[in-house]
């Protein structure tokens, strides 16, 4: 009988490639979102992978890249809200703005990856960083670039703060009774702020 194949160390087929990064990358959200980033390490997410450590450093390089690779499939469903600002009138991109971004935490599946990423970003200074580095190039920065006005990154953030505030009391902290407060009411209570933050005077 033949010896089994032995699994051979550095860059995979090409044919292999892309279910290989997609493998990792799942394991390496599953680490950080069980561990958190500090105690999460390449080797780890490797085996939690089913591959050698130089594939996962091939794919994304540092522990940081691989943290930002992951943070960024996480996020991905937020950085379309940039796209409700063209959806209608801007007298109402407040609530289109809000009613997307809550719709994004209300769904279980959308929202247990972004906590995961959230309580990392809050314990770790370098995962901060990544956050911070990643949300503002690609969703502040894109809603700021559609409103016609001097402030519009300042406005922006202003607006993503009162979004993102809600719903770190709402989801994380869970502060009652915004914790159990009826989807709609909140809506109906924090769209006007996101409003005057991005379009009124």
């Amino acid at each position: 009988m033949s010896e089994p194949t032995a699994r051979r160390r550095g860059r995979p087929p090409r044919t292999e490639s892309a279910g290989t990064r997609d493998r990792i990358l799942a394991a390496a959200r599953e680490e950080f979102s069980e561990r958190g980033y500090e105690k999460t390490s390449v080797r780890g997410i490797a085996k939690a992978a089913g591959v050698d450590s130089a594939l996962v450093h091939h794919y994304f390089g540092t522990k940081e890249q691989v943290f930002e690779a992951a943070v960024e499939v996480a996020f991905a469903p937020a950085l379309n809200a940039p796209n409700t600002l063209t959806e209608g009138p801007l007298d109402g991109v407040g609530e289109r703005l809000t009613r997307f971004v809550f719709g994004v935490w209300d769904n279980p599946t959308t929202r247990t990856p972004l906590l995961a990423i959230l309580r990392s970003a809050v314990n770790n200074e370098t995962a901060a960083a990544v956050f911070r580095r990643l949300v503002a190039a690609q969703l502040l920065r894109r809603i700021a670039a559609q409103l016609d006005l001097p402030d519009a990154e300042l406005r922006a953030e202003l607006a993503a703060a009162q979004l993102v505030g809600t719903a770190m009391m709402r989801y994380v902290i869970k502060l009652e009774p915004l914790a159990s407060a009826d989807l709609e009411l909140i809506i109906a209570r924090v769209a006007p702020v996101v409003q005057g933050h991005l379009t009124r005077p």
